[in-house]
C-alpha cells in the first residue's frame, strides 16, 4: 500500500518520517496534491515578504525565519533544524556548525568578491542545499536564498531553469544533474541551470 504523501511520484520531496509526518497542521490535507498547494500558498506569501526589502540573507536567524514564513501553517516545524538523519545532507548534528561555516564562507566572499555575483549565489545555494537543514523544503528555500542574494548583489533573480522543479521531470532532471556536477567542484553546469 502506498502512502500518498510520502510514496507519491512527487520524487522533488525529502520523504518524510511518520513524526514529521504527524506535524503536518491543516487537518484537511491528504494527498501530495493538497500538500503542494497548501506549501505554495505559504511560499507565495514568503516571497512577498523577503523581497518587501533588504533582508541580511547571510544569517542564520534570517533563514530560520524565511524557512518559517515559507511554510507557515502547514509544518509545525517549520523553521527548525532536522534532528533526523537523511540519504542526502550531513548529519542532523552537524547541521548548526555547517551552516555557520557555510555563512561565514560567502560572507567573505561578498566581502572579498571572490567570485562574480552570479557564482557567489549559485555556491552558496549548492552548499546550503547540500548541508539539506530542513525536514523538507530544502531545495525550495535554497533557491529563494540565493535569488534574495543575487539580488543585493545586484543582479536578478534566477530562473531555475525556467520550469517547475516539482513538477516538469526534464527540468528537475536537469536541476539534479548540474547539483551532482556542483558536488563534483564542477559548478559550471549549475551557474548555467540558473540563468537558463
Amino acid at each position: 500500500m502506498t502512502d500518498p504523501l510520502t510514496d507519491a511520484d512527487d520524487e522533488a520531496s525529502t520523504p518524510l518520517t511518520p513524526e514529521e509526518r504527524a506535524a503536518l497542521i491543516p487537518s484537511y490535507i491528504t494527498n501530495r496534491g493538497l500538500l503542494n498547494e497548501a506549501e505554495q500558498l505559504a511560499i507565495n506569501n514568503a516571497v512577498a515578504w523577503a523581497f518587501s526589502r533588504r533582508r541580511n540573507v547571510l544569517s542564520e536567524p534570517f533563514l530560520r525565519r524565511l524557512h518559517a514564513r515559507m511554510f507557515a501553517g502547514v509544518w509545525s516545524w517549520a523553521g527548525e533544524f532536522r534532528t533526523t538523519p537523511r540519504n542526502i545532507g550531513v548529519e542532523a548534528w552537524k547541521i548548526e556548525v555547517e551552516v555557520r561555516q557555510l555563512l561565514d564562507d560567502a560572507r567573505y566572499w561578498v566581502d572579498h568578491q571572490t567570485y562574480p555575483a552570479d557564482e557567489i549565489a549559485v555556491r552558496f545555494h549548492h552548499r546550503l542545499v547540500f548541508i539539506h537543514p530542513f525536514p523538507n523544503g530544502n531545495g525550495r528555500l535554497t533557491r529563494m536564498a540565493a535569488d534574495l542574494l543575487a539580488v543585493r548583489l545586484g543582479r536578478v533573480r534566477f530562473s531555475w531553469g525556467g520550469g517547475d522543479l516539482a513538477g516538469a521531470a526534464d527540468v528537475r532532471k536537469r536541476y539534479i544533474a548540474a547539483l551532482k556536477a556542483a558536488d563534483g567542484n564542477e559548478i559550471g553546469p549549475l551557474l548555467e541551470f540558473a540563468r537558463s
